[in-house]
C-alpha cells in the first residue's frame, strides 16, 4: 500500500475541484440555471454539497493536534506499524484484507502531525468552494 496522508489528499482533491470550478464557472452557472427547469434536483445537489463542505470545515476546524501530547512518538509508532504490516502482507497473503484495514487507520493517524501545516489551506479551499457553489445557486 502506498504511503498516503489523508489531509494532504483532501487538500489535493479540494485544490483540483477549486481549479475546475474557477476555470469552468462561467460555463457551469448558466447550464445549472437552465437545468433547474428540467432537473429541479440540481438545487438539492448544490444544497447538499454546500452542507457537506460546511460539515467538513467544522470537522477540520475542530481538529487540534497541537493539544495531543506525544504525537511525535505516535507518528514514529505508526511508521513502524506501517513497515511491519507492509512486510507481513507478503508473508500472510490471506490476511491482506485485515492488514489493509489496519493500514487505512495507520494512514489517517500518521497524517495528523502534518495537519497543522495544511489545515489553513484546507479551510481556505473549503471556503472558496462553498462560495462558488453558493454563487451557482443564485
Amino acid at each position: 500500500m502506498a504511503d498516503t496522508n489523508l489531509y494532504q489528499d483532501l487538500k489535493t482533491a479540494l485544490e483540483q475541484f477549486k481549479t475546475f470550478l474557477d476555470a469552468n464557472f462561467t460555463t457551469i452557472k448558466p447550464a445549472i440555471a437552465a437545468l433547474r427547469t428540467a432537473v429541479p434536483q440540481i438545487t438539492q445537489l448544490l444544497d447538499k454539497l454546500i452542507a457537506l463542505m460546511g460539515q467538513l470545515k467544522t470537522e477540520i476546524e475542530n481538529l487540534n493536534v497541537g493539544a495531543i501530547p506525544g504525537l511525535a512518538q505516535v507518528a514514529q509508532f505508526t511508521d513502524g506499524v506501517k513497515a511491519l504490516l507492509t512486510t507481513a502482507e507478503n508473508l500472510l497473503p490471506a490476511q491482506k484484507p485485515a492488514i489493509d484495514q489496519v493500514l487505512a487507520v495507520v494512514n489517517v493517524v500518521s497524517g495528523l502531525p502534518t495537519l497543522d501545516t495544511v489545515k489553513a489551506d484546507i479551510l481556505a479551499l473549503l471556503q472558496h468552494i462553498t462560495t462558488k457553489l453558493t454563487e451557482l445557486k443564485s
